[in-house]
Order: structure tokens, then sequence, then C-alpha cells
């Protein structure tokens, strides 16, 4: 590791060992599934399985049975609690992980070990070698929406915080930033304030500050990204009054970061006045970000799945500048790097790196049986097929069914690219219908657009299934930009409804065992309320995701969904 011996960063040595690693792909998947049972055979968990010492795949998959967090967290909750026997693991775990538990409103213990640092530097680094070989960036900055939340010690001591956090405040994380030349340009004490908001208008602060060295505009996630420059609109003018007097606004109140930010703040009147003229000259924001940064080379994040409705307010704001996204993981662990960067987001894919675990695909046909189809290898999987991703890591987890589903879209040489198509376990489901996060997502852009004549859009949105009605219906909360007619509103119900296509749902709707959808308006501001009930409840800012499906139990969300609505239609589509 480039952190250990201080070498310098070099991307082509990365593509090298990335290239003969994706040529031996299965090889080097049953290398490592070796490895990972000859360091953790003896725990207590893999002992009852009767593995005896083998370590090939085919007595491992006989043995030892798929499994979902459910199974697994009796074991993970005696490690947090100070079980020192090697459960999991033969080394004991020290660091625990947070799920963004934006769905249930509940978090996930998740064990994170050095191996699975080591693996999200392996990612980055090939990520931004394949990057950096079309859109080379060299010795600039970064304006990096970043936000880590508290770490706590669990009952047995352990350190506990979201993944993004443990990332974050991993030394391994700053040196390899800092080899790839793209450090962050705020300071510490502002990725690590207790205060979000305040740590977002220092970060936008620190942007302008450097603008003429910020290269490269990133975050975890797309949304971390817009909700920045969304702000950016509302404090822009104080921003730029900090900067022409040299003086730090008073809405940032910790000491710590008031002291970082006026180490850095200088009276700047003609950096001010460049920054006010451009901000007035464009029309509705549009390319925003080329216009503070005239370095910047691309903007950077995570863009598929849930975060594929902000595509167009990022797009906006960008200009002609390039969308490039980021990698896929999860909590448990990572998977893939893009290392197609010039593909737009949509359809961007993910190479397997297949040394950072051991990889099963559940293919999602259904058997003549009526029995799930038995889980192939990364080698066996086929082009255009959908699987369900299992995963075997360095950190405890075996045959762990992550829920993601995801397409063979192709193949860098012997390892597959998977494009991300959904979450498995994310349904709007009544009956027989079955509802996708994606097939909401396109609900809500079809019915979106009949806002476009009025300038109007969809801010952010979010699902629930109501079953305390007979028949139960599916409930579409929307937060728009502004006000919208009656009639226009309830055009776009009926839309959302018959834009829902799942055969299942059509025939249940048509003979009225699913009963009107409906759609309910939000006050301005409502998903911010959910963001801060998110942070407020240890999460980061970094890791958040709008929860496109608001399960029963998240009663606290739906409270706030519900008392927040402040109109509601009903479709008639199919009266």
């Amino acid at each position: 590791m480039l952190e250990k011996t201080g070498m310098k960063f070099d991307p082509e040595e990365v593509i090298e060992e990335f290239e003969a690693l994706t040529k031996e792909a299965g090889k080097v998947q049953e290398e490592t599934l070796k490895k990972i049972l000859e360091e953790n055979g003896g725990t207590v968990y893999l002992q009852q399985w009767g593995l005896n010492g083998r370590t090939d795949p085919e007595t491992f998959k006989a043995c030892v049975p798929l499994v979902t967090h459910k199974d697994l967290e009796p074991y993970i909750q005696r490690i947090a609690d100070g079980d020192l026997s090697p459960l999991l693991t033969g080394k004991p775990i020290t660091t625990i992980s947070l799920s963004s538990g934006t769905t249930q409103g509940r978090p996930k213990f998740v064990p994170f070990n050095d191996e699975l640092m080591e693996s999200t530097m392996q990612i980055y680094k090939t990520s931004f070698a394949y990057r950096n070989r079309e859109f080379p960036i060299e010795n600039g900055k970064a304006l990096q929406f970043i936000y880590s939340s508290k770490q706590f010690k669990t009952k047995g001591g352990l350190t506990a915080g979201t993944a993004t956090t443990n990332v974050y405040r991993n030394a391994h994380f700053k040196k390899t930033m800092k080899a790839l030349q793209t450090p962050c340009c705020s300071p510490d004490e502002v990725i690590f304030g207790p205060d979000f908001h305040q740590s977002l208008y220092c970060h936008l602060l620190c942007g302008l500050i450097f603008r003429d060295e910020v290269q490269v505009v990133s975050s975890t996630f797309a949304h971390s990204i817009v909700h920045g420059f969304r702000t950016f609109e509302q404090v822009w003018e104080e921003l730029v009054a900090d900067i022409r007097e040299g003086v730090l606004s008073s809405r940032v109140t910790v000491p710590s970061m008031r002291s970082a930010m006026l180490k850095l703040l200088k009276p700047d009147p003609e950096q001010a006045d460049t920054i006010y003229n451009k901000c007035s000259g464009l029309s509705n924001w549009y390319g925003l970000i080329p216009v503070l940064f005239p370095s910047a080379r691309y903007i950077y994040g995570i863009m598929t799945g849930s975060m594929e409705p902000y595509l167009k307010k990022l797009r906006h704001y960008a200009g002609e500048l390039p969308l490039l996204s980021a990698d896929y993981g999860s909590s448990e662990g990572w998977i893939g790097a893009n290392v197609n960067p010039k593909l737009p987001p949509e359809l961007v894919t993910y190479a397997v790196l297949p040394n950072i675990g051991y990889f099963e695909f559940i293919p999602l046909r259904v058997n003549l049986d009526g029995l799930e189809p038995t889980p192939v290898g990364l080698a066996e999987v086929k082009l255009g097929e959908e699987y369900e991703i299992v995963v075997t890591n360095f950190a405890g987890l075996y045959r762990y069914r992550l829920g993601d589903v995801v397409k063979i879209k192709g193949f860098h040489n012997a390892t597959p690219e998977l494009q991300f198509i959904c979450r498995r376990n994310l349904l709007l489901s009544i009956n027989i219908d079955k509802n996708t996060e994606k097939d909401l997502q396109l609900a809500v852009e079809a019915a979106a657009m009949l806002l476009v004549d009025e300038k109007l859009e969809v801010v952010d949105f979010t699902s629930h299934v109501n079953i305390t009605t007979d028949p139960g219906h599916y409930v579409v909360f929307w937060e728009l930009s502004g006000e919208a007619s009656d009639e226009k509103l309830q055009e776009c119900c009926n839309c959302l409804d018959k834009a829902f296509v799942d055969a299942g749902y059509v025939g249940s709707r048509k003979a009225n065992v699913i009963g009107a959808l409906e759609l309910r308006v939000v006050k301005r501001g409502t998903f911010h309320k959910i963001l801060d009930h998110f942070v407020g409840l240890g999460g980061a800012v970094s890791q958040f995701k709008t929860p496109r499906c608001v399960g029963p139990n998240n009663s606290r969300l739906l409270q706030i969904l519900y008392y927040d609505a402040v109109k509601s239609y009903f479709s008639s589509a199919y009266c």
C-alpha cells in the first residue's frame, strides 16, 4: 500500500495490477475464498457447518447456507457487546459500521476491519487510475461535500459509526486522497463538525476561497451535491460578503470550525466582485458549477439507484461538465469499480474486483419447480441476465444476500461488468403487484413531465403502501419547487397511477383489489426534516439516501410525511 511506503501513486501500475487480476478472475476468486476460509475457518460461525478445513467453492456452497443480516445479527450483537471469542472472524473486530437505515428506520450493525479499509482504498485507486486517463487532474483540490457523523462506543467498547465515517476517520483515507492529488479543500474541523448545516456553509465557503484550484466537485452521493448547490442559491450573497470582508458569518458558531475557517479567510473584494457578477449573470443557476470553479474537470459521486432522480438537477448545475458515477458498494463492503468513466450515469457499469471478496449470483428467474435457482460463481454469469448478489468477505459475512439486483452488461477481461438495477426488497406490493424503486422512479418522471410547462419540478419524493384502508393503496409523496394548480396535480396523480405498468398492479387496479393511488403534496422543507431526523439518529449526511419506499415500522418518517402534507389527490385513472 502506498500509505505504508510513502510511495507516489502510479496510475499505470494500478491499471496493470487490475488487468492482471481480472484476466484470471475465476482463479483469483478461488484463491480469495481459500484465504478467507483459512483465516476464519476456526470461528464459531463456520465451525458449525462442517467444512472441516476444506476451502474449495463446492464444499463451501454445499455446507454454508445463504443468509441475510437477520441470521448474522445475534453474532454481530455479541461482538458489539464485547464477546472476544472468534465468532465471525479469526482476528477480533474492532469497529462496527452502521448501514444508512433510511428505509426501515433502524441502522444495521455491520463488522468493519482493516481488510475492508484496504479494499476501499483499492477501489478508490483503481477507479481513479482509469478516470485520470480520461480526465487528468494534477495538483488540484476537491470540493467534497463530505460529513462525518460522530463515532460512539458500543456496550463492548468497539468504535461504531457510519461506513463513510469509519473511512473518513481512517489515516489511510487522507493519505490516499493526497497521493491522488485531490485533497479536500475543507479543513478537518469542517468535515468532522457537529452541525452539518454549518459544515455545508463552510464547505461552500472553502470552495469559493480555493475556486481557481478546485478540479473536482464530489460527494459520496449525488444528493449531497444537489443539496449543497440548492443551499448555495439561498446563501450565496452571504458567502460573497464573507469573502469581501474576510469576516465569517455569524451562522457558524462551532468554535473549532470558526477558528479553522478564520485561518483561511482573508478580505478579497476583487474575488467577491467576480463571484457576485458571475452569479448575477446566470439564468436560473444553469451551469453554476463551472462558473464558480473554472478549473473543474468533472463532478463525481454515486449517481445510480436512488440517486438517479437527482441527475436532472445536477446536470442543470453542471452545464457542460461531465458527471462521473462513483464505485459500487454498500455498508457491507465494496464490489466493483467504474473503469469506464466516460459512460453517462444511466449507463454506468462496475467491474467486479475479484480479490476483495468471494461473490455469487442468484439468477432472478424462478425454476419450473418453483424453487429459487442455485447461485452461480463470478465466472459463470451470463451476459444480459439479472442476478441478486451474494457476498463472502474478510469481515465475517459468509454467503450474505446483499439484496441488490444487477444486470451483466459485459466483461472486463474475465470479470463481469455489472449495472445496478434496484434493491430487491424495496417493493411496493399489496396483492400480486411488484413495483421496484426503479418502477416508482419512472412513474414519478412521467408524471413530473406534466409540470414542465409551469416551470415546476419535483424536489424529492417517496412512497408508502397504505393497508389501513380497504382495499390498500399506494401513497406517493411529492415536494414541489412551487405551487401547482389542483387540476394539474390531479392530472399528475392519474398519470402516476397509469405509469405503474406491472401486470399484477394493472390487473389488481382494474379489479379494485388495489385502491386508487393517492398523491400527497408536502410542504417545502419536508425532506430536509427527514434528513435532519436521519442525522439525529446518528447518521452521516454523506450516507443519506432518501428512502423511496417507507416501511410500516418507520413510524417517525410516516408521521413527518403525513403531518406535512398540504394537499391530497386520489387517482380517477381506473374509474
